[in-house]
């Protein structure tokens, strides 16, 4: 499902209009943003939660010319689906 998909389904579903509906998207992914990137988490009950994992430092090597680099620390944004979500996608 693609963002135009999303908008037109959720205006559909809560009778706002496709302009109110991409707005609450990107208000949420505003948000969501602004949250992990300070440090917060951000739980979503039965949905899911969206926090942020720290990779360290190490060394790797470069496949084309097997040179060994470094490679360095990095956040990196993650999402840990809740049990409401993981028991629909497993739904048989």
């Amino acid at each position: 499902m693609k963002r135009t998909e999303l908008v037109d389904a959720i205006a559909k579903d809560t009778g706002l209009t496709k302009k109110d509906a991409d707005a609450a998207i990107k208000s949420f992914i505003e948000n969501v943003t602004k949250a992990i990137s300070s440090g917060d988490d951000v739980a979503l009950v039965g949905f899911g939660t969206f926090t942020v994992s720290e990779r360290a430092a190490r060394d790797g090597i470069n496949p084309l010319t097997k040179e060994k680099i470094h490679i360095p620390a990095a956040k990196a944004p993650k999402f840990k689906a809740g049990k409401a979500l993981k028991d629909a996608v497993n739904k048989k």
